[in-house]
């Protein structure tokens, strides 16, 4: 990012590390120093919560909420129906009306912790399927599809990946970048909304909405992505050992979410602490920087604060003092999740490490001898 930005969001984004790219630095900037600006982040509704992997760009709502602007975050019951193929190697399983509710249920939970609702002008909790159920398809390919170029959206990586490998894309799944921009149309037309947020796979569907709204009404719009982030070894961000790093409580304890956060490789504790707390960035990046034992306390630091915001100071305390419990005194917390091994599995006896993998506490030996080496299974 070669432009230096002069309103507080972007100026937020670009030290914290946010941005990926946008479709033009200048223009969004005087739009956010006119301000205040609405934008939006879309959320299909695939899975009973989100995920650590939809983190980052909930925090880049909350960022633009602190800064004085209108996030909405716009549920897919409408897309869901559809699914979004961009780089998925199969088609997605398609849900009925009562699973995507469900979905959604779950899903307003989280945003609800990091956003605020309440207040005339703040943040907005919209569903596509306001607008989408009730299309008329030939008034919809008339009006909208004809904006198209099926050859460019055949040149989108999202769709080119898909088909340089001979897998099937259908009919149904390519209709979806077509509905997605219609999206970003008619939340410019029924609420102002002005910039796209999204994690970079979204490029190719957020410039397709800028250029239909330009299209259709002459409108001057924004798009803003984030980096798909992984870990320093190589790990997609929000996976573990268990699968999906779950945001509600219910289906991933809030013990174990602050662990996660605690078992950060030592070399992405600075950026994380940019990137999923509200600490200055001085601070995080005077943490980030601690050798030896010292950044153990950094990953506590890192864990009580993101755990805090999720599920509150009580619980981010609770999960700290069971884990001190159990790795510095020798105790069982009260929070702490019992994991049993048959007895014929332990034979002539286990390692350390092998106990950690045959458990399911880590993936694999080598993830295993890392937290031994940090300290993290003391």
């Amino acid at each position: 990012m070669t432009y230096q930005p002069r309103s507080d969001f972007l100026q937020i984004m670009r030290e914290r590390g946010y941005i990926a790219d946008c479709t033009d630095y200048e223009g969004l900037d005087k739009a956010l120093l006119a301000g205040p600006v609405t934008a939006y982040i879309g959320y299909d509704a695939t899975a009973a919560s989100l995920h650590v992997g939809h983190l980052l760009n909930v925090m880049m709502l909350r960022w633009f909420q602190k800064t004085g602007n209108r996030p909405i975050t716009l549920m897919g019951g409408g897309t869901t129906k559809v699914g979004d193929p961009s780089f998925r190697s199969e088609e997605r399983p398609l849900l009925d009306q009562a699973a995507i509710q469900a979905n959604i249920d779950g899903m307003q939970k989280v945003f609800a912790r990091y956003l605020d609702y309440r207040e005339e002008g703040g943040a907005m909790m919209l569903n596509n399927a306001e607008w989408l159920d009730g299309l008329n398809y030939l008034d919809f390919l008339r009006d909208i599809g004809r904006h198209f170029s099926v050859n460019r959206m055949l040149s989108f990586e999202s769709v080119k990946s898909r088909l340089d490998r001979e897998q099937s894309l259908s009919f149904l799944e390519f209709n979806y970048m077509i509905l997605q921009a219609y999206d970003f149309l008619e939340l410019h037309r029924r609420y102002g909304c002005g910039l796209q947020m999204g994690g970079s796979d979204q490029w190719g569907n957020i410039v397709n909405g800028i250029d239909l709204t330009r299209r259709v009404d002459d409108a001057v719009i924004w798009g803003l992505t984030s980096p798909l982030l992984t870990t320093s070894d190589g790990r997609k961000m929000g996976k573990s050992q268990g699968g999906a790093v779950w945001l509600n409580g219910e289906m991933l304890s809030p013990y174990d979410f602050w662990q996660f956060w605690r078992n950060t490789t030592d070399a992405d504790v600075g950026r994380f602490l940019k990137l999923y707390t509200e600490l200055p960035v001085a601070e995080c990046e005077r943490m980030g920087a601690l050798q030896g034992s010292e950044i153990n306390e950094a990953k506590v630091r890192l864990a009580n604060e993101v755990t805090t915001l999720l599920h509150g100071a009580e619980a981010a305390a609770s999960a700290e003092a069971t884990a001190r419990e159990v790795f510095e005194q020798g105790g069982a917390g009260g929070d702490l999740e019992v994991a049993l091994l048959p007895s014929d599995a332990l034979g002539d006896g286990l390692t350390v490490v092998q106990m950690l993998v045959q458990t399911g506490i880590t993936a694999s030996g080598k993830e295993a001898k890392r937290l031994i080496a940090e300290g993290a299974c003391g």
